[in-house]
């Protein structure tokens, strides 16, 4: 090009030069969800759910934040609602026109919880996954940027490669249920730390010290009182409790745990549930080397309360007394015993729930 015509071209803005952002516009990548927004947001939503209801196949992904919740309806169509009871109706609306073959959200620390029960109460399915299987499926597809609408778009493509299986998303009942076992363990968690304060805290402030001690002890009783009688309100949960109760080391800690943070108890195999709550070994071998299998993942309140209930079976529960001596005089560490037995005594409750059968009907069965 010219001097003369290099200048006149930067002058009138029509030349070749382009700013970073038109280098880098995501127009000239790949195919992307079309925003909702403007008057051609119903006519554009129409042709998508034709499409949608031709192919027979239609997979979601919805990025929840505290504000606003990013959904991509793939292959398709990308909108925001508000993540209140208005937007969570419009989209539970506009899903339901679609009808999704899956709809997948990541777990926001509860902030999912109210989108996740209004999709599952309208019938539609959805599944709540981990934050970082999906992570690592992105990293895996080479996504390295995210933002809201790029993870709307991850869950999405999420959905349609892995296809999770759907599992019943907790009720209100249930949901109530795991917000007072949180709350018991967050007060367990200030008294440790408030009754550390003391043993070392100046004359000055000793008293108000003890005084926020003795708070959290009312508070804690009056939070035990309406677990026991949540849990009575329920029938089933009543007879669930009756056959936990009868495994020796079982107490109201741990039936009232499985009943807020594993509901799928008695549903599942035993080697899923003991993965699910993270007491199952994985192996981690390579070629002609033999790693040491370790336990890893699964939902950690459970696995904090099976603990101190595999601690008491050790000496009070039969089968698990001798299937821990066992292990101990065959060189097992004590811990790696212990976590045995965990996964042991995980394994007898899962089996007892399934058949509703007390425990010491089946004393007797193979240690």
């Amino acid at each position: 090009m010219a001097p003369r015509e290099r200048d006149r071209s930067q002058r009138s803005g029509s030349g070749v030069m382009k700013t970073v952002g038109q280098l880098g516009s995501s127009r000239s990548t790949g195919h992307q969800p079309e925003q909702l927004r403007g008057p051609r947001a119903r006519i554009v939503q129409e042709r998508e759910t034709r499409r949608c209801t031709m192919s027979g196949t239609c997979f979601d992904g919805m990025d929840v934040s505290q504000d606003t919740v990013d959904v991509v309806v793939h292959p398709g169509t990308a909108f925001q609602i508000t993540n209140d009871e208005p937007g969570i109706a419009e989209a539970v609306q506009q899903l339901h026109a679609v009808q999704p073959t899956l709809i997948v959200l990541e777990a926001t620390g509860g902030l999912e919880v109210p989108l996740a029960g209004a999709l599952a109460a309208a019938g539609l399915p959805v599944v709540v996954m981990n934050p970082r299987q999906v992570r690592d499926f992105a990293q895996a597809t080479g996504k390295l940027a995210k933002t809201d609408r790029l993870d709307a778009q991850v869950l999405a493509h999420f959905a349609e490669t892995i296809r999770p299986p759907i599992r019943p998303v907790p009720d209100a009942q249930t949901q109530a249920l795991a917000a007072l076992v949180a709350r018991r363990r967050q007060l367990i968690e200030m008294l440790t730390a408030e009754k550390n304060r003391l043993r070392l805290a100046a004359r000055p402030i000793q008293k108000r010290v003890q005084a926020h001690i003795t708070w959290l002890e009312k508070e804690l009783e009056s939070t035990n009182t309406d677990l026991t009688a949540t849990r009575r309100e329920s029938p089933g949960w009543r007879e669930k409790e009756e056959v936990l109760r009868s495994v020796s080391g079982v107490g109201p800690v741990l039936t009232t745990t499985l009943f807020a943070n594993l509901p799928e108890l008695g549903t599942l195999t035993r080697k899923e549930v003991a993965a699910l709550a993270g007491v199952a070994p994985f192996p981690r071998d390579s070629g002609t080397l033999k790693g040491r299998r370790t336990i890893w993942g699964g939902r950690a309140h459970v696995r904090a309360a099976l603990y101190m209930a595999a601690l008491v079976a050790t000496r009070k529960n039969p089968v698990i007394r001798a299937f821990y001596q066992r292990l101990c005089q065959a060189g097992k560490a004590k811990k790696l015993a212990l976590t045995a037995c965990m996964r042991k005594l995980l394994t007898i409750l899962n089996a007892v729930v399934k058949i509703g059968t007390l425990w010491r009907v089946a004393v007797n069965q193979p240690t």
